[in-house]
C-alpha cells in the first residue's frame, strides 16, 4: 500500500506533517489499512503536546459523549443501558494452527475472526472522526515500557486514555523503525443518543501473535480502553516469552523507621480491598492496578503500566477512602461514568454520603427514585459498575517514585482474596516457592450476595489474574516460579485477609486493621520483627502487633483478638488443600509437579499439628 499518497489524500497537511515524523514503516501500514477500512470522515492525529490534547477533551464535550459537570475539570460520560460491564461471551483470542494457548480462554479461529471483523468494520467510521493517539505503557525511555498505538472514534475513549497512560508519540519519533508495539483498533460503531446502537455487533478480539486487540460496537471503558486489560493480556503474553512478569497488582510505599519507604507489590480479586490498601493514607501509592516486574541484578524492581486509575466508584466515602474522596470532591480532569447526575451539576452514587437526590439523570436517562427498566426491575441511582477515571497526580499521597524509568525496588508481595474461615488476617511465606504456590497459585476468593448471586461460593483465581490470561494457567505459574530462581534476595511473599468472621458470622478484624498488617509486613521484610511459625507460614507475636495496634490506631489490642485472629484453622486448611490439589489435577493441564508437593508437604504439617493439639 502506498501509504504517502493514501495520508495526503486523507489527512490534513498538518497531521500529515505528524504522522510524518514517525519513521517505522510498519506502523504507517497499519494505520492506513484501517483508515482505508473503517473509511472515516476525518482524522486527528494526537502528539504529546498540550494543544492536542485540550483538542481530545473539547472534542469529547462537542460530541456529546461527555458532559460537564459544576467541579471545574469534571465530566460525565453515560454508556448505553445494555452496555456497562466487560462483554466476556464476545472478547475472544485468535488461535492460529499449531499455537497452545490456555484451554480457560474463549477461542475463535484467526482467519475467521479476521473474516468477521473486517466485514464489521467495513465503513463503520463513516461520518465519524478517527483519533489515532500514541502511547506508552510505563514510564517513556524506560526498559520495562511498551508503545501502544490506539485507533479510536470515541473521542471518550480517546480522553479517557489520556488521563490513564503516559503520552507516546515522541517514543515512538525517538525509537523509529522498531517493531515492538501493541496495536489498538476501536470503534463506538454508529450512535443512537450518543451511545452504541449496534451491541449485538459487539466484538473485542485479542490477537497476541501480532499484537494487536479489536473492539467495535461498544463504549463500556472495560472493553474500549485498550491500554488497560486488553493491553494487560498482550503484555502477559510477551512477558512469559521475555521471562518478565505482567501482574494485576498494585504498586505502593509502605513506610517505616526513619522514614524509610518499602515498595510492595498485592494482588487481590475484586471487592477484596485492593484498590482500599493501595490508597492508604499515609502510605504512597505508585500505581493501583498492573505492575510490570522485571529481574534487575538480581533484585525485583517494577514499574505502574499507567499514570491514573479507572475505578469502580460505589461504596467510595470519606471514611473509608479518605485519599480518593479528597480528589473525587476537588477540582481536576475526573470523567465519571454512569453515575447520578443531579440537576445543579452534582454527582452521586450508590455509597456515597448523604441523602439520595429525588431526581437526576443517569445511564437509564432521567431518572427518579423507584424507576424500573421495562423488565420490572429498579434502576439504582448508579449502576453497580459506575467509575471514575483519573489520574494520580490528583491524589495527595502519590509515591514521587511513579515515573522513574528504573521502577521501584520491591521487598514484599501481597496476596489477598476473600475468606470467612481459613486464612490468618497476615501471614509470611517460608520461601518464594511456598509463597507462588499456596498464597498465589491457590489464591481464593469467595463471592458476596450483594453482587454476585450465591454467598460463599469460593472461585479459584490464581495471582488475581484468572479473567486476564493469555497463556496456560500452568505455563503461567510455572514462569512465577522461573522468575524466583535468578534472584538473590526474592521479595517476602505474604498472605492477607480482612473478611475472618467468627462463629457467629461477625468480623475478626476492622477496616481501618490493613494499615497494622501493612506495617508488620514492613519490618518483617527487614527482619526487625520475629515470627511464630506455624505449619502455613510464620505469623506476627502478640507484643509486636499489640505495641503496632497502639502506634498505628491508637487502638488496644487484646490477647483474645490474637487468639481468635491467628489460631491455626486445620480443617478448613486441609479442606483447601483438597479443593485445590483437585483443581490442579482435574483443570489444569501440565500443572508443575512441585505445586503437588508443596501442597502435600503443608497438608503433612497440618496433620502433624492436628495429632499433635
Amino acid at each position: 500500500m502506498d501509504t504517502t499518497n493514501l495520508f495526503k489524500t486523507r489527512l490534513s497537511e498538518k497531521d500529515f506533517g505528524k504522522l510524518a515524523r514517525i519513521n517505522n514503516p510498519k506502523l504507517l501500514q497499519f494505520v492506513a489499512k484501517y483508515i482505508e477500512l473503517c473509511n472515516p470522515d476525518t482524522v486527528f492525529i494526537c502528539t504529546d503536546s498540550a494543544e492536542d490534547r485540550i483538542y481530545i477533551e473539547q472534542e469529547a464535550i462537542r460530541t456529546g459523549e461527555e458532559r460537564m459537570l459544576a467541579v471545574p475539570g469534571q465530566t460525565v460520560h453515560f454508556d448505553g443501558y445494555y452496555d456497562q460491564a466487560r462483554d466476556k461471551k464476545n472478547t475472544k483470542f485468535f488461535l492460529s494452527e499449531g499455537v497452545d494457548l490456555s484451554s480457560n480462554l474463549n477461542l475463535i479461529d484467526k482467519q475467521k475472526g479476521l473474516k468477521e471483523i473486517n466485514t464489521i468494520f467495513k465503513d463503520i467510521m463513516k461520518g465519524h472522526k478517527l483519533y489515532v493517539l500514541f502511547f506508552c505503557l510505563g514510564p517513556c525511555g524506560s526498559e520495562f515500557s511498551i508503545p501502544c498505538i490506539q485507533l479510536t472514534d470515541s473521542p471518550y475513549v480517546a480522553h479517557s486514555e489520556q488521563l490513564l497512560y503516559r503520552a507516546g508519540y515522541e517514543e515512538f519519533v525517538r525509537l523509529g523503525p522498531s517493531d515492538r508495539f501493541f496495536k489498538f483498533v476501536h470503534s463506538e460503531g454508529e450512535l443512537e443518543n450518543n451511545v452504541s446502537k449496534n451491541i449485538e455487533k459487539r466484538r473485542i478480539y485479542i490477537d497476541t501473535e501480532e499484537d494487536i486487540v479489536y473492539s467495535m460496537n461498544t463504549q463500556y471503558g472495560g472493553n474500549t480502553i485498550g491500554l488497560k486489560k486488553l493491553a494487560m493480556r498482550l503484555a502477559i503474553s510477551l512477558a512469559s516469552k521475555e521471562g518478565w512478569l505482567t501482574e494485576h497488582m498494585f504498586i505502593m510505599g509502605v513506610h517505616g523507621p526513619n522514614n524509610r519507604t518499602t515498595y510492595f507489590t498485592g494482588a487481590f480479586p475484586s471487592l477484596c480491598g485492593k484498590t482500599a490498601t493501595a490508597l492508604l493514607e499515609n502510605e504512597t501509592v505508585v500505581g493501583d492496578d498492573i505492575a510490570y516486574l522485571r529481574n534487575k541484578d538480581g533484585m525485583v524492581r517494577a514499574v505502574n503500566v499507567e499514570k491514573g486509575i479507572f475505578g469502580i466508584i460505589q461504596n467510595v466515602n470519606s471514611v473509608d477512602d479518605p485519599v480518593l474522596w479528597g480528589a473525587l470532591n476537588s477540582p481536576g480532569q475526573i470523567i465519571f461514568s454512569n453515575v447520578l447526575v443531579t440537576e445543579e451539576g452534582g454527582t452521586y452514587w450508590i455509597g456515597k454520603e448523604g441523602k439520595v437526590p429525588q431526581r437526576g439523570i443517569n445511564y437509564s436517562g432521567e431518572w427518579t427514585p423507584g424507576k424500573k427498566d421495562t423488565k420490572g426491575r429498579e434502576i439504582k441511582p448508579s449502576h453497580p459498575n459506575a467509575r471514575f477515571t483519573v489520574e494520580l497526580k490528583l491524589l495527595k499521597n502519590m509515591d514521587a517514585q511513579i515515573d522513574n524509568p528504573e521502577g521501584v525496588a520491591i521487598k514484599g508481595i501481597v496476596y489477598g482474596g476473600r475468606d470467612h474461615d481459613t486464612w490468618v488476617p497476615v501471614e509470611e511465606s517460608f520461601d518464594w516457592v511456598h509463597g507462588i504456590i499456596t498464597k498465589g497459585a491457590c489464591l481464593e476468593s469467595e463471592t458476596t450476595a450483594a453482587t454476585l448471586g450465591k454467598e460463599g461460593v469460593r472461585k479459584h483465581n490464581p495471582m488475581a489474574n484468572l479473567d486476564f490470561l493469555s497463556i496456560p494457567i500452568a505455563k503461567y505459574v510455572q514462569d512465577n516460579l522461573n522468575f524466583g530462581k535468578g534472584l538473590k534476595n526474592p521479595p517476602t511473599i505474604f498472605s492477607v485477609n480482612y473478611f475472618l468472621r467468627d462463629a457467629n458470622g461477625e468480623f475478626l478484624n476492622s477496616k481501618a486493621d490493613k494499615k497494622v498488617w501493612l506495617k508488620w509486613m514492613e519490618l518483617r521484610v527487614h527482619k526487625e520483627v520475629e515470627a511464630v511459625e506455624t505449619s502455613t507460614g510464620l505469623i506476627p507475636k502478640y507484643q509486636d502487633l499489640k505495641r503496632l495496634f497502639k502506634e498505628v490506631l491508637n487502638k488496644d489490642y487484646s490477647e483474645d483478638s490474637y487468639k481468635k485472629q491467628f489460631t491455626l484453622k486445620v480443617k478448613e486448611n486441609l479442606a483447601k488443600i483438597d479443593r485445590l490439589m483437585n483443581i490442579y489435577k482435574k483443570k489444569v493441564p501440565n500443572t508443575p509437579h512441585i505445586v503437588f508437593k508443596v501442597l502435600e508437604e503443608q497438608k503433612q504439617r497440618l496433620n502433624k499439628a492436628k495429632n499433635k493439639k
